[in-house]
């Protein structure tokens, strides 16, 4: 038994030996299949970057460009040439190997590509071709490019070059053709050198020369002009020549504008975007590369513009132009177009001067206008204060939508001069009271028209409302002077002798009282009826002309009522006169009938 279990014992220990012999062992292969599976992994992915399947040869060899297969073996030929390009810089030498295959597939595919992008950009030429629906297609394969650019960037730069070449004379020769047909439109009748706001109606003008607008007005005029710039219109479909011309219809220079504009922004923002997309450039990159497709073209613009500014008398055109670029730059930022940036300065840098030229000589027309031209003077008002009413309010109401604060210091400049031409104009009438009926209408007229087109806060209306009540006032007081004159110079006498404490002095005033109380009690009714019929006579404005009658009217109660204060004092209370007396709301009464009803 002892033998037996020290037998047993030893080859225990043997065994507890050999397991940890296993164990060691065991260990050691483990370490083994994880370097041998982090090598396989390495090998593998270096293997499988740089092996070519024959699914990829085929495609690229033999599939055409359009076909999704291609683009998909392009995709993967692509990463396959970065990986090539990365393990050499690693020394691996395994990459000579597929260098030749790599090589050879990807001059075929740069050919192929070639090819085909030349193909669309070359179907831009034909005649009559929308040239949108090719620029579309091609963004499907803007891979193509890319491929290009990374792996034969001589190619890609020939295809650029190409295209810029096409899209550039494309854009210029349509712009060009479409500008043309476009001017054959315009209204034949458009304001001249001669057709300012100072001009007289009656002008002569030399044997040769054009007849005049028919009617100077319609410059001034604003009328529906307007609403080329309003939303709906503002983006409205471009203006189509042919079709205008067979409708006989014509349109005036902004609205002319807005069509060859719209188009261009139109057209820009679309290449913008296309450029971006299809090229992989942005920032300075692709502002560059769209000016050298669309410069040509909007050189030619500008150009066109300029020409036709040099020769344009249209105030209330050149204003709704510069109102049309402010709000197409608008809508090109939202659009995120940085692109016409520059162009829109450009425009409105031929614009600004222009429109502040044309002002200006309108400025100086009504500055250097004789009265003593313009033929026969009449109380009613003037057509250049008419003309006037109708510009300034045309020109605030555009301004209101984008204020400007030099806009309003021209209409500033006109507004004052208007007001020393009317001036002028009523020291020919020999009359004061001519004279006033002939300010009142003027300015009724004029902020009756500013306030039906333009705000009612403008300083043009303020300044108007305040110039009318100035000279009604004293158009009530010249009204009233000669029949109740001596009333007036009583009251105001006496009440300056009440106020210095000199009552006493009325003594001696009661046969003037009794003259003036017998005097005003005979003939007021006429008086009246006499001055009203005066007022409406002289006045245009038949509610202006009932406002001044009522406050004729107003003044005479209250002159009325301060005589009957006088002749309460002391002095004057036992004046046997003061019976005749007319009771103060009898008068009230008697003097309602005469107001005018609408």
């Amino acid at each position: 038994m002892e033998q037996m279990l020290g037998a047993f014992q030893s080859d225990l220990s043997s065994i507890s030996s050999e397991i940890r012999t296993l164990q060691e062992q065991s260990g050691a292969m483990n370490i083994r299949l994880r370097n041998r599976q982090a090598v396989r992994g390495k090998l593998g992915e270096l293997v499988d970057g740089l092996v070519v399947p024959s699914a990829l040869v085929t495609a690229i060899l033999e599939a055409p460009v359009t076909e999704p297969r291609f683009l998909e073996q392009l995709q993967e030929l692509d990463a396959k040439a970065a990986a090539v390009r990365e393990q050499e810089a690693r020394g691996t030498a395994a990459c000579a190997d597929v260098r030749g295959v790599l090589d050879r597939l990807r001059v075929k595919a740069v050919t192929k590509i070639r090819e085909f992008i030349l193909q669309k950009i070359y179907s831009f030429r034909k005649p009559m071709t929308n040239y949108q629906i090719p620029q579309t297609a091609l963004l499907k394969y803007r891979f193509f490019y890319q491929f290009l650019l990374g792996n034969e960037r001589a190619t890609a730069e020939e295809i650029r070059d190409e295209y810029v070449e096409t899209l550039s004379k494309i854009y210029l020769s349509y712009f060009r053709s479409y500008l043309g047909r476009l001017m054959k439109v315009q209204y034949e009748e458009v304001a001249e050198k001669d057709d300012l706001m100072g001009v007289e109606d009656t002008a002569k003008k030399g044997f040769f020369s054009k007849p005049s607008l028919r009617s100077r007005n319609t410059i001034f005029t604003l009328g529906t002009r307007g609403s080329v710039i309003s939303p709906t219109e503002l983006e409205a479909p471009i203006l189509v020549p042919h079709t205008a011309q067979r409708g006989e219809q014509r349109y005036p220079f902004e609205a002319l504008f807005r069509s060859q504009h719209y188009a261009l922004l139109d057209n820009s923002c679309r290449e913008y975007l296309f450029i971006c997309e299809f090229f992989v450039v942005s920032g300075p990159a692709a502002h560059d590369l769209f000016h050298t497709v669309m410069g040509r073209t909007l050189a030619m613009t500008l150009k066109h513009l300029e020409s036709y500014l040099a020769d344009c008398y249209d105030a209330i055109a050149v204003f709704l132009c510069i109102h049309i670029v402010l709000r197409f730059r608008n809508i090109a930022a939202k659009r995120d177009v940085p692109a016409l940036d520059r162009y829109w300065e450009q425009v409105l840098a031929l614009l600004w001067p222009r429109f502040e030229l044309i002002l200006e000589m309108n400025v100086q027309s009504v500055r250097s206008t004789d009265p003593q031209r313009l033929g026969g003077l009449d109380t009613r008002p003037h057509y250049i204060t008419r003309r006037y009413a109708e510009f300034s309010s045309a020109l605030v109401s555009i301004n209101q939508t984008i204020p400007n604060e030099r806009t309003l210091q021209l209409l500033g400049q006109l507004q004052v001069e208007v007001e020393n031409f009317v001036l002028r104009v009523a020291a020919e009438f020999s009359s004061r009271k001519e004279q006033l009926v002939f300010l009142i209408n003027n300015y009724d007229m004029m902020l009756g028209v500013l306030m039906e087109r333009a705000a009612d806060d403008s300083k043009e209306v303020e300044s108007f409302q305040q110039l009318l009540n100035a000279r009604t006032q004293e158009f009530i007081e010249e009204l009233l002077s000669p029949p109740f004159g001596g009333l007036v110079a009583f009251v105001k006498e006496a009440e300056a002798l009440i106020e210095r404490g000199q009552a006493e002095r009325l003594r001696g005033e009661e046969a003037r009282v009794t003259q003036l109380i017998r005097g005003f009690g005979g003939s007021w009714k006429a008086s009246v009826e006499s001055l009203s019929q005066d007022v409406m006579r002289s006045f245009t404005n038949f509610r202006n002309g009932t406002s001044i009658i009522q406050g004729a009217l107003t003044q005479l109660i209250q002159l009325y009522h301060r005589f009957h204060r006088v002749l309460a004092q002391p002095q004057l209370r036992a004046l046997p006169a003061r019976a005749e007396l007319i009771n103060i709301h009898h008068l009230m009464v008697e003097l309602k009938k005469h107001k005018p009803n609408f």
